[in-house]
């Protein structure tokens, strides 16, 4: 196959995400296996995750989730070297050993009533006073996220597997939405809709942004109001399933859109597809976004860059770290990027999966018009507008 071929070739054909046991068993293996060697290289004891995405990540798409407002997780888990253990309040336990199966995924489970709140006493009487890393700040313990975040940036077979049909769900929902979407709704209308259909697959959404006509032309960040639609629609999601995230924006103009703003919107589409052909394993992320920055100011929208961030990782949090010129994280084989490039009144986002044989689209146009074009001899297709 040629390497121009590869992203447009490459379509989602996930119809069935398997949860089995022993898929299960071999992904928390490998996660486990990436902790201890964590703890052995930098002499702790005892790894806490307290974080909601952590969670999720180590029992394999669990949820600890209660408050989704707050990246504190309902209970914990504490690993050491040859036993795990999940922490938690007599008020969640049964539900963890019931629902999310803990003591099937083999961690030991350790209960205390809520109203005596025992979890730092019971940390110490497990690890015994030696050293502890943990996600969130913990008494004694040395907080270290971003390199505990480390640890999760590559995806598993199962997991790439898992994201690829919650890329192919969302892509669907959200370009349903609009296709139904007419003049005159208000922006949390939409939403609500939107809401609705990821509901129905418990896929819940981080983030919401939307925003109709002349809104779209003056936030980046547009939360959802009450503003009737006229002409032109703008809709951003990120979507949680298994605690993995999706992130991707579509457009609906009511009529032919003006010529300036199919120019913009291309131009922001050559924009991000430079960015992901650049996204390549082994590459520093500042690299990555230096491309994109040059093809900005090929394409003549030199200081638009400026006024929004371009995006950066994602996977069980809505960015794991948004790069830029000064990023000297390292790209990693199977791991999920969002790129975000926004020139004033469009905006381009589509999340991907970076290879060595290329990206991998999570994301992509299901129902949606699309854009064909090839960017550094990667061929790809990308939604358009949809005009109605």
């Amino acid at each position: 196959m040629k390497e121009r071929e590869l992203v447009h070739s490459r379509k989602m054909e996930v119809d069935e995400v398997s949860l089995a046991p022993e898929a299960i068993q071999e992904e928390m293996g490998e996660k486990e296996r990436r902790v201890r060697e964590f703890l052995e290289r930098n002499g702790y004891k005892a790894v806490l995750f307290k974080r909601q995405a952590n969670f999720s990540w180590m029992t394999c798409g669990g949820l600890n989730t209660v408050g989704i407002t707050t990246d504190l997780g309902a209970t914990s888990l504490l690993i050491l070297p040859e036993r795990k253990f999940l922490i938690s309040n007599n008020i969640e336990a049964p539900r963890m050993m019931e629902e999310e199966g803990v003591v099937q995924k083999g961690f030991e489970v350790e209960v205390f009533d809520w109203y005596e709140d025992r979890e730092v006493e019971i940390v110490k009487k497990i690890v015994g006073g030696q050293r502890i890393a943990s996600d969130l700040p913990f008494p004694e313990a040395s907080c270290v996220p971003e390199e505990l975040a480390r640890l999760r940036y590559s995806l598993t077979p199962q997991e790439v597997l898992r994201y690829r049909w919650l890329g192919r769900k969302v892509s669907e929902i959200v370009e349903k939405t609009l296709q139904h979407t007419r003049p005159g709704e208000k922006e949390c209308e939409v939403v609500g809709r939107l809401a609705r259909g990821l509901w129905e697959h418990r896929i819940d959404y981080v983030t919401l942004m939307a925003a109709a006509d002349e809104r779209i032309f003056r936030f980046r960040h547009p939360i959802p109001m009450e503003n009737p639609i006229k002409n032109y629609f703008m809709l951003s999601v990120n979507a949680r399933k298994w605690g993995l995230i999706v992130s991707l924006t579509r457009f609906v103009h009511f009529g032919s859109p003006p010529e300036t703003l199919r120019s913009r919107y291309r131009a922001n589409v050559i924009i991000d597809c430079t960015f992901m052909a650049a996204t390549k394993p082994g590459k520093k992320a500042k690299e990555v976004v230096s491309k994109g920055l040059e093809a900005y100011e090929k394409l003549g929208y030199k200081e638009e860059w400026k006024l929004h961030h371009q995006g950066g990782a994602i996977g069980y949090t809505g960015r794991d770290y948004r790069a830029n010129l000064q990023t000297d994280e390292i790209v990693r084989e199977n791991q999920a990027f969002t790129w975000n490039p926004s020139i004033t009144g469009t905006k381009s986002e589509d999340t991907i999966l970076a290879t060595n044989q290329g990206p991998i689209m999570i994301t992509s146009p299901m129902i949606y018009p699309t854009i064909t074009l090839e960017v550094e001899g990667l061929q790809f297709t990308r939604p358009d507008i949809l005009v109605r």
